[in-house]
């Protein structure tokens, strides 16, 4: 994980929710792999977006269990 993930992934700096790009550099997939995901009906690991003003957004502690290897 880069440090910039590391960094924002620190318990108490991280916002509550990231932009796909954020979510796909995270996981390692491009943004529009996990565009396609979300078309597709099919989410990305279990976890699901929210729309926030027309645009998906992923929220942290969904990301954070994932790395961390936890079932959504």
């Amino acid at each position: 994980m880069s440090n910039s993930l590391k960094q924002l992934f620190k318990e108490g700096s991280f916002p509550e929710v990231v932009s796909t790009e954020v979510f796909a550099q995270a996981i390692n997939r491009s943004p529009q792999t996990v565009r396609k995901w979300h078309c597709l009906d099919c989410a990305p690991m279990g976890i699901r977006p929210i729309k926030i003003n027309g645009r998906l957004s992923w929220r942290v502690s969904d990301i954070q269990k994932l790395l961390e290897g936890a079932t959504l």
